[in-house]
């Protein structure tokens, strides 16, 4: 059976690669030059090349720029137009590294994928095997993949589902190697500096000035593009008032932005969308934990499936979730049960 690993050129892929070949897997190594043509395609190319030859390792370069602008970029354009905040990282994966990327490998004669990914696919007894949060808590990536089918990760390898970040850089010294790209990626790979507002700009005209109103419809100041605000944001607001206020909704319709107070952010659950159930719903936990955010504690709540949509109510306080990130379902014990794409916050 071969396994093709994606290799970014980044230290956790490269580590991945070689953990893969010393548990004796017939591997191959595969790039996605996910980004247009530039001089760092050839860089990360020829690094790349080098390696393989090093670990005696066929690899495999592949133009997916044109899909993947199709696929992940013109969407996330998209979805900020109509006043979602996206998650471009979870889309990705679903649609290009376990989706495109992985056609592509299986063409090349690959019955299997390996990637990069602090998570593990463990037994579960009648759910059979399901994935699992990574053992290093603050590297966990369960959550950007709760949108990929489990058909799909049942043939997939997370070699550093035990390691933790600290001991990549160690591990790849002791084996000699060196990454092509030694720094850690950026946020959104295909944001330059990370400036989002900037990137979408470049790409076409996005909307303009309209007032900002209390919830009973007071005006309190203007906003310069729904675009360039969030659920839940305080800063960079530019209205002066008596008490701090946060951005609680936006209406589109009315190029409207909507603020209140931090108790007003306060939610009793959401409602999902496009959702992917790694396990049948009616073999779900009644109590099961939410996390709505990736840099978020999970908190309990229960879960109803409701015309193709997941019905979320928290037992605690949680603040309003944000349409267009990911709700991922979890067991108490790290168990990815399922996700989708939050649409409206359940008030």
């Amino acid at each position: 059976m071969k396994v093709a690993v994606a290799v970014s050129g980044g230290m956790d892929s490269l580590l991945s690669l070689v953990l893969m070949k010393e548990q004796g897997f017939d591997v191959m190594a595969v790039h996605g030059h996910f980004l247009p043509p530039s001089p760092a395609w050839g860089e990360v190319t020829s690094g790349l090349t080098a390696v393989c030859e090093k670990l005696d390792v066929p690899f495999h370069a592949l133009d997916l720029h044109e899909v993947f602008d199709r696929e992940v970029i013109a969407p996330f354009v998209t979805a900020y137009k109509a006043g979602l905040t996206p998650n471009p990282c979870a889309m990705c994966n679903p649609r290009m590294k376990f989706g495109i990327l992985f056609d592509a490998v299986r063409s090349l004669g690959a019955d299997e994928i390996a990637t990069g990914h602090y998570v593990r696919m463990e037994e579960r007894g009648e759910l059979g095997r399901m994935l699992v949060r990574g053992a290093d808590s603050s590297k966990d990536q369960s959550y950007f993949l709760s949108l990929v089918p489990s058909d799909t990760l049942r043939r997939a390898h997370f070699p550093l589902a035990e390691i933790f970040k600290k001991d990549v850089m160690g591990l790849l010294d002791k084996y000699g190697l060196e990454p092509p790209i030694p720094r850690e990626s950026q946020e959104i790979c295909f944001v330059p500096d990370d400036d989002y507002q900037a990137f979408l700009l470049s790409r076409g005209k996005m909307g303009g000035k309209g007032p900002a109103v209390l919830s009973d419809g007071t005006k309190v100041g203007t906003h310069n593009g729904l675009w360039r605000h969030t659920q839940g944001q305080r800063r960079g607001l530019g209205i002066a008032w008596k008490e701090a206020l946060y951005v609680l909704d936006k209406d589109v319709s009315r190029n409207t932005l909507i603020v209140g107070t931090k108790d007003e952010l306060a939610s009793k659950g959401c409602i999902a969308a496009q959702v992917n159930c790694m396990a049948d719903p009616a073999d779900w936990p009644e109590t099961v934990m939410i996390q709505t955010r990736y840099r978020q504690k999970a908190k309990p709540g229960t879960v109803t499936l409701k015309d193709d949509k997941l019905v979320i109510n928290f037992l605690e306080s949680h603040s309003r979730p944000t349409p267009g990130q990911i709700a991922a379902v979890y067991t108490e014990d790290g168990v990815v049960l399922g996700g989708g794409v939050i649409e409206s916050p359940i008030l």
